[in-house]
């Protein structure tokens, strides 16, 4: 079973949530019951953008993706989300957040 930790910047923003919360009510079931499948371990639909970085991918709505990655192989750190229009974006902040999250917590 993994666990699943949501990432939160210095000043203890969220952007996953902030995402997830902005959502249309009829998509967020599907998102959770992924996140359920993922705690499983069936990550489903997933691409490795690079060595830290992953996506979950989503066939619904706007092409919805949610950047992730793995921490001592144990934990997935939800890092930020958004859609295929945001994707560049999203992709560049979620790497810098990874960093960030690596520096705040490397003796955790």
């Amino acid at each position: 079973m993994k666990q699943i930790i949501f990432y939160k910047t210095a000043d203890d923003k969220c952007p996953y949530l902030e995402w997830y919360n902005s959502l249309d009510n009829s998509i967020k079931p599907h998102i959770l019951k992924r996140l359920i499948r993922v705690k499983e371990g069936n990550f489903g639909d997933y691409k490795k953008i690079n060595a830290e970085l992953s996506e979950l991918r989503f066939k619904i709505g706007k092409g919805y993706r949610i950047y992730y990655s793995e921490y001592k192989n144990y934990i997935v750190i939800l890092i930020c989300a958004g859609d295929k229009s945001t994707q560049q974006k999203n992709i560049k902040n979620a790497n810098q957040y990874i960093k960030d999250f690596k520096e705040r917590y490397k003796n955790g």
